[in-house]
């Protein structure tokens, strides 16, 4: 009976091995073991499913499970090969029978890839027959269920309109971040959150007995007005107005909505509004106070093109569509044209490049006319690079917070960004881009600022005057 389980458990390592890596580390490494070769009715050998480096990671589990469970090394290896060759076998079959790559043949999916390494371990310990099915039939049930349990929860959209290239790491993060709501269950999911941040760091601060003072200056958010120069453009965008906010955290800070109003309120009319993510203050749980808040925003700002938005790190898909319904346009990977009598300038978007990594430029850019003047909103400046590659004119940025906290004569203590740290805040220039990235309005983890300030940016486009021209 021992043995029995102990093959059992090395089967599932085996079979669990592939999709963990996958998990892991997405599409690196992952050349397929038919190196896209099609049969003769026109259809994959196996598929592109079928990678080298899951081949690879089954059989390192079977050395690896095969040594922890008493078993020899190479009867691992020889586990994990049979397996795999059983594994292939069905994917040959599905891709005969017409299946689509992921689709489930309960019975197939399993008993080929089970039952070779089974045939191959039993003899050695003197399994019996009883024994054998019995093993594969459990097998069986649990490989079955779990494929469709992994499939529902990590490779299935949830919902109709979502925009996002589904993986299994993006789906785990939506989960813990958006859809897992109960409690202790998310605190335990968002440790960093729950516990570092808002525990441990409010306690230190409290302790040195600055921790109001930190609050106080987190409140002095101020109206920044920038000009900024773009060669690239048109004459009749000339003193075009964009009001920019990014990183608002407006359950972050008790205090910073009226704050913000009463910044706002007075403002004229802008040309746009650009809001650059960073809706909330936790990286998990719901988020519906703060669609109350940013309701109440919006009434206060007013433009002549429209209020555009890209999501942050802390922002939830769910979030879209009831923030469509006060008037905001989100731009997902995609781009809109800004007309002035003629002329035009491209305003693109890109999903979050910072924690769940959804940002697409060859799609945000898709449509852009090369050589035309664009603004590019980013939530982070980490895409610095590609962002310049795709000719963009102007890039927007937060999620910095300028530091948030900074050290006299150091600058900040992090930046939470892998861009230069003279990226991490104000006006920049990369190569032929011109670049601002904000402070944020509100406050990230622990709501305190020192040596820094919140700000709301009213920025004024105009085109350089050269000498001589």
């Amino acid at each position: 009976m021992l043995i029995s389980i102990k093959i059992l458990l090395l089967l599932f390592a085996i079979n669990f091995a592939p999709a963990f890596l996958s998990f892991l580390i997405e599409d690196k490494w992952n050349a397929p073991v038919d190196f896209n070769a099609k049969m003769r009715d026109g259809r994959p050998l196996f598929g592109s499913h079928k990678t080298i480096r899951g081949i690879c990671a089954a059989v390192l589990a079977g050395v690896l499970a095969g040594i922890l469970l008493n078993f020899l090394w190479w009867e691992g290896v020889c586990a994990g090969l049979l397996s795999m060759v059983g594994d292939l076998l069905s994917s040959f079959i599905k891709r005969r029978a017409g299946l689509l790559e992921g689709a489930n043949a309960p019975g197939l999916d399993q008993i080929l890839e089970a039952s070779a390494p089974f045939v191959f371990l039993s003899p050695r310990f003197s399994i019996n027959g009883f024994a054998l099915i019995s093993i594969i039939a459990v097998f069986f049930i649990s490989a079955y269920y779990g494929s469709l349990l992994f499939k529902s929860l990590l490779l299935k959209k949830p919902h109709e309109n979502y925009p996002r290239k589904i993986t299994p790491k993006l789906r785990m993060r939506e989960l813990k971040s958006c859809q897992i709501t109960s409690y202790p269950l998310q605190k335990l999911l968002n440790f960093e959150d729950a516990v570092y941040y808002h525990f441990f760091m409010k306690t230190v601060f409290k302790t040195l007995g600055v921790y109001r003072k930190g609050v106080y200056n987190a409140l002095q958010i101020k109206l920044q007005n920038r000009t900024i120069f773009l060669p690239n453009l048109p004459k009749t965008f000339e003193d075009y107005t964009i009001l920019y906010i990014s990183d608002l955290h407006l359950d972050g800070l008790k205090g910073i909505t009226r704050r913000l109003n009463k910044i706002l309120k007075p403002l004229p009319v802008v040309d746009l509004c650009i809001l650059g993510g960073d809706y909330r203050v936790k990286m998990y749980g719901i988020f519906q106070n703060v669609l109350l808040k940013m309701e109440k925003l919006m009434k206060n700002i007013k433009t002549r093109d429209g209020i555009y938005a890209v999501l942050g790190n802390h922002d939830c898909i769910e979030m879209i569509q009831p923030m469509e319904d006060m008037g905001i346009t989100f731009l997902v990977n995609n781009s809109i044209p800004l007309e002035r009598h003629g002329s035009y300038i491209w305003l693109v978007g890109v999903d979050n490049p910072h924690y769940y990594k959804c940002h697409d430029l060859k799609q945000a850019f898709s449509e852009v006319p090369t050589g035309s003047c664009s603004i590019l909103a980013s939530h982070s400046p980490a895409i610095y690079k590609e962002a310049e590659e795709y000719g963009t004119d102007l890039c927007l940025c937060g999620h910095t917070h300028a530091g948030q906290i900074q050290i006299p004569g150091f600058g900040p203590v992090f930046t939470h960004t892998k861009a230069p740290r003279k990226f991490c805040h104000g006006n920049w220039k990369f190569k032929n881009m011109t670049g601002y990235t904000s402070s944020g309005a509100g406050v990230s983890g622990v709501p305190v600022r020192f040596y820094t300030h919140g700000e709301v940016a009213l920025i004024t486009l105009r085109k350089p005057i050269f000498s001589g021209s």
